[in-house]
């Protein structure tokens, strides 16, 4: 039985899709959140069986817990076994040209679910919704999904398995029906993705296939709604693999705020913005003077640099060296700060390279309405 709640709101945080707050400017409860929401919490079972099989090793943001529940990821798992393939769903709301680190981290674990389990993948850019309630003209909001598709292409998926579509482009047809079905159940629908008759051109025939959601766990409470409709509507729920937040650069008080350019790393930033950032704004666990550093050592469970490096630091090994040297006093903030410059650097240029190969025409071929032959081999 799902727990009906539509949002998390007490006192003590606030976590629903358009605003997250803790309390006192404190952490998040992940585990009030997850009794809240009615979700499972994703436990090193999966970890390991996910491993078992797509015979390659879990990603980062799996082995450490960054995409932390789940809503029946396990009956994925067990239609996958038995030898049905699923489909993955994920999105962006274009509302600014330039995207965080926190906004890609969705993009590369799909991207890890798409190669790991070979299967197809649509992802909507909801370019009418920001042009009713960003007050962005129509051709802005439609260059934006343009310029955001770019950044997605440039995490590497793959042509032959990924549809990317925008609201203003696709929305008819098949996929308005499935609309109206929606709406007489629910107010709410960009549910409709996550029904696979929404997209003939690739799943014709194939109004079974079961769909994964990889999203932030405060998108929970829209997909519930989803969830609720699909079986009054014919369809099997969509599951849920959900993330932690990205904290700020400032603290883990819950999102980066676009308002703040000093709150977030941005895909655009030069290795001396990041430097500066991290350097100036990095909101550290560090003893204030280094003789009390060394007596005490660094408050890990607030440090910001150890959060970043957590996600991005691919090396276990080096992971747990940094954490047990730094937390002893025995290496200094300005040393784990370098390192995680370092680490950003070359995620940022990576992807900057990555984006600059993307050309118009690129963006064209993922968007086109077409069939995709081989998206399950």
């Amino acid at each position: 039985m799902e727990k009906k709640e539509g949002y998390l709101q007490e006192e003590e945080q606030v976590v629903n899709p358009w605003e997250v707050s803790a309390k006192d400017g404190g952490k998040i409860d992940y585990d009030k959140l997850i009794d809240k929401f009615g979700c499972q919490r994703l436990d090193q079972s999966f970890v390991d069986r996910v491993q078992r099989l797509t015979s390659r090793p879990p990603h980062v943001f799996l082995r450490r817990g960054v995409f932390f529940a789940h809503r029946d990821l396990n009956e994925i798992l067990d239609a996958y076994e038995r030898g049905d393939k699923f489909y993955l769903y994920t999105g962006r709301g274009p509302s600014s040209e330039a995207l965080h680190l926190g906004h890609l981290i969705p993009f590369m674990f799909t991207k890890y679910l798409q190669d790991a389990f070979k299967v197809p993948l649509v992802i909507q850019l909801t370019d009418d919704e920001k042009c009713m309630w960003k007050n962005l003209s129509v051709e802005e909001s439609q260059r934006l999904a343009r310029e955001n598709a770019k950044d997605i292409i440039a995490c590497g998926f793959d042509i032959s398995k990924t549809f990317i579509f925008s609201d203003f482009d696709y929305v008819g047809g098949a996929f308005y029906k499935n609309m109206v079905k929606v709406a007489k159940c629910v107010t709410y629908n960009k549910a409709v993705p996550s029904f696979p008759s929404s997209f003939p051109h690739l799943f014709s025939g194939k109004d079974d296939l079961r769909c994964l959601i990889p999203c932030a766990i405060d998108q929970d409470p829209y997909f519930r709604m989803t969830r609720d409709v699909a079986p009054r509507i014919g369809y099997h729920k969509p599951a849920l693999i959900e993330s932690l937040f990205f904290p700020a650069l400032q603290g883990e008080t819950g999102k980066m705020s676009a308002s703040d350019p000093n709150s977030a790393i941005y895909v655009t930033d030069s290795a001396k913005d990041i430097k500066n950032k991290v350097n100036k704004h990095a909101f550290t666990g560090g003893q204030e003077s280094i003789e009390k550093h060394r007596q005490y050592g660094a408050n890990l469970e607030v440090d910001i640099p150890i959060k970043y490096l957590n996600f991005f630091l691919e090396d276990d090994a080096e992971l747990e060296h940094i954490k047990k040297e730094y937390g002893a006093g025995r290496m200094l903030t300005g040393e784990v700060k370098k390192r995680l410059i370092e680490v950003l650097t070359e995620l940022v240029e990576r992807h900057r390279r990555a984006r600059a190969a993307v050309t118009d025409e690129m963006v064209d071929a993922f968007m086109a309405v077409r069939p995709l032959p081989n998206m399950f081999d």
